[in-house]
């Protein structure tokens, strides 16, 4: 899910935070010992990913914990780095979890896409055929047709649908403190916030140009339900959390609360001058667009089992990894429910990160899925631009940095 007033991907501004809180954890692969420390000896310089991590706590994030995974040679052992730097809550010095709960955000859509793309697989879904033949009749309003919309228009956001998170008066949650406050345990149906949406005109014509809208996958959440008979957490959680064996990743429906230990999520509105602690949120309000919640380490296994060819045969594969460019971003494009990134050592590199309420991530996994990380951050402002772009810059190059690096076990 996508926050409203913000870029896709854009949060915090600088804190007052002091920069003092770096700690670094290091977990060896299966069967490695781990080294002791002398307490009596310098401290060994920081390493890259420690100092990436740094950087992005001093852009701006009040908390950050980095997930880093790789496995040099094919069936090998895995090399597991993390790091982290700021505060899980702040101002109270606490660190963050090297492997916290939290929101995933519009990472939700990878998940839902490759369930999609199971179900084209079985011949239950096709990726070309216009919505109408599953949602008659749901989606006809403001020059939106779902007999010219495809799944794969939903999948790739070419469909013109316009977001319904740009509607303050349909999801109040995501405005203001108070709305926030009001709204934090309410109840929504994909139905109504469809509905809300189809109040807005069509952007563009179906497939003639790209913009992101969380409406697109509350329809196909839609759609695997219509066509299954089973929402679509259920077909997430038999078809993907069970089988790669994800425990600490659920949809967690009315749910409101994150397991333990999690940062806290702070979020500071537009026209506020201090975050609203917004941990406590139904999902409800993103749906199919971004209600799943997890930790680095299940969503690092997620992706990598998903380049790896675990989850979706080659045809399906190769159809989410076919990509449009994605407007005003150089070297960047969108497939079906996955992003990728030109690398500064050759290729491209794939992700789909999330923004939420007070929490951001992002990831990237290396296209044979040998290599992946991924970044997380708790606090985001709403009012500073600037900031949740140097936010985003500095994450940006510890993605890089880490699947560049010549060592896969020194990111």
């Amino acid at each position: 899910m996508t926050a409203p007033n913000r870029t896709r991907g854009r949060l915090p501004r600088p804190t007052a935070l002091a920069l003092g809180i770096a700690l670094t954890l290091t977990t060896a692969g299966p069967g490695a010992a781990a080294a002791s420390a002398d307490s009596s000896a310098d401290p060994p310089p920081a390493s890259r990913l420690q100092r990436d991590t740094d950087a992005i706590h001093a852009a701006g994030a009040i908390g950050v914990t980095v997930h880093y995974t790789a496995r040099p040679t094919p069936g090998g052992p895995a090399t597991v780095r993390t790091a982290r730097s700021g505060e899980a809550e702040l101002h109270t010095g606490r660190p963050p979890a090297p492997n916290g709960h939290y929101r995933t955000g519009s990472t939700t859509k990878t998940f839902v896409a490759t369930v999609a793309l199971q179900l084209v697989a079985e011949g239950r879904l096709r990726l070309d055929a216009p919505i109408e033949t599953w949602l008659p009749g749901v989606v006809r309003a403001n020059g939106n047709d779902g007999r010219r919309i495809t799944l794969r228009h939903l999948l790739q956001h070419t469909s013109g649908i316009p977001g319904y998170t740009a509607l303050p008066a349909a999801v109040p949650a995501l405005y203001s403190a108070s709305g926030y406050r009001e709204n934090r345990f309410r109840h929504y149906r994909a139905e109504e916030l469809v509905a809300a949406a189809l109040t807005l005109p069509s952007r563009f014509e179906p497939g003639s140009s790209w913009a992101y809208s969380n409406t697109n996958y509350l329809l196909v959440g839609l759609i695997i339900r219509q066509v299954t008979g089973r929402s679509w957490g259920e077909e997430v959680q038999d078809r993907i959390i069970r089988p790669l064996g994800l425990q600490d990743t659920r949809v967690p429906g009315d749910d409101p609360y994150l397991p333990r230990p999690h940062a806290r999520a702070q979020h500071t509105f537009a026209g506020d001058t201090r975050p609203t602690d917004t941990t406590v949120l139904n999902h409800t309000v993103a749906d199919a667009s971004g209600a799943i919640h997890g930790t680095p380490s299940d969503i690092d296994r997620f992706f990598v089992a998903l380049l790896s060819g675990r989850l979706l045969g080659p045809a399906e594969l190769a159809e989410m990894r076919r990509t449009h460019p994605i407007p005003d971003e150089p070297g960047r494009g969108y497939g079906l429910g996955l992003e990728s990134t030109e690398s500064s050592c050759g290729g491209r590199y794939w992700h789909h990160g999330g923004d939420d309420l007070g929490f951001s991530s992002e990831n990237g996994v290396t296209a044979d899925g040998r290599r992946a990380v991924l970044v997380v951050r708790n606090g985001v402002d709403a009012n500073d631009e600037a900031g949740g772009a140097r936010v985003d810059a500095a994450t940006r190059a510890l993605i890089d940095h880490a699947l560049c690096a010549p060592d896969p076990r020194h990111p």
